[in-house]
């Protein structure tokens, strides 16, 4: 079954005109579509035009040209149905101290219109983990509950998308766990999330498909699995029981990083040769192979290249 878009970006482009004569492209001619029910990732360094991109969603921001469509709304023609559709969960944690998680919610559900009999405040509270702090006021709350009830707050209305503007900035490894079950728990039920992040693993572990944005351009767009494919570089750690005669011209784009009587430590473009060849080589100088441990790397190894300049 094909999922349908639940955003679908055409030839989006973003200038911010600083003076007459200088202009900056925040976002160039991007094009990008978003399935129903995926972990998406937008990975960028800072200033690739990441949060631009969440600020025209939002309306924040005007688009200088391009089309956006958010559930089959388009922006232009109904924007308000296009921010009803999203929940945004920004970087900054801004909430009343005064207030308790149950008097935001209720705030933010009367904001959107919702009347009282639709309310789902305490589910909600359950879904992020903060029924048993529904009532206390949110000065008291950790960084981690402040985190969620973030989440809790773009979820009031029901949108089926939501955006995580680096939801983990700063949390601690233990809290981040916490909300990633959170949000794992919310696309299991089918909700669709967008996520930025700075943390390359978090996003190679949560997400279905990356779309890289570098200086405002797309420079990568596919799933997690076929860009940690593009890496040819691989590391592997020979244990062997005699030192290994090999120099760098032994063998095809093999680059030697240690060689020791008990262990050789090389990298190889996959693509040049097969680890079986190296295997062959050493075999040859009736050397034994006690252990091979390999490293594929991972994707932050895809991000430098892609974004160094």
């Amino acid at each position: 079954m094909n999922k349908k878009n639940v955003l679908y970006i055409k030839d989006l482009n973003k200038i911010y005109s600083k003076n007459s004569s200088k202009s900056v492209k925040a976002i160039n001619n991007l094009n990008l579509e978003v399935k129903e029910g995926e972990i998406f990732g937008l990975l960028g360094p800072n200033g690739a035009g990441k949060s631009t991109f969440i600020n025209i969603l939002s309306g924040t921001t005007i688009k200088t040209s391009g089309e956006v469509n958010v559930w089959g709304f388009n922006l232009d023609i109904n924007p308000r149905q296009v921010r009803a559709s999203i929940g945004i969960v920004p970087q900054e944690v801004n909430i009343d101290p005064f207030f308790t998680p149950r008097n935001i919610l209720e705030l933010q559900a009367g904001m959107y219109g919702i009347k009282k009999k639709d309310r789902i405040t305490d589910s909600i509270l359950k879904l992020v983990s903060l029924e048993k702090q529904a009532k206390s006021y949110t000065r008291a709350l950790s960084g981690g509950m402040k985190r969620r009830l973030l989440v809790a707050k773009a979820l009031v209305h029901k949108p089926p998308i939501i955006i995580l503007d680096e939801p983990t900035a700063g949390v601690d490894v233990e809290l981040r766990t916490k909300l990633w079950e959170s949000v794992k728990l919310l696309n299991k039920q089918g909700v669709t999330i967008i996520l930025t992040t700075h943390y390359l693993n978090e996003a190679e572990q949560m997400c279905d498909r990356i779309g890289i944005l570098n200086k405002g351009n797309l420079v990568a767009l596919d799933t997690t699995k076929n860009l940690l494919k593009r890496i040819q570089t691989k590391i592997v750690r020979f244990s062997v029981n005699n030192k290994v005669n090999i120099n760098n011209n032994s063998l095809k784009s093999v680059n030697i990083i240690s060689n020791e009587i008990n262990e050789l430590q090389i990298s190889y473009e996959k693509n040049a040769i097969n680890i079986s060849e190296i295997i062959k080589f050493i075999n040859d100088q009736n050397i034994k192979l006690l252990d091979i441990s390999t490293d594929d790397g991972d994707l932050e190894d895809v991000f430098i290249r892609l974004t160094k300049n």
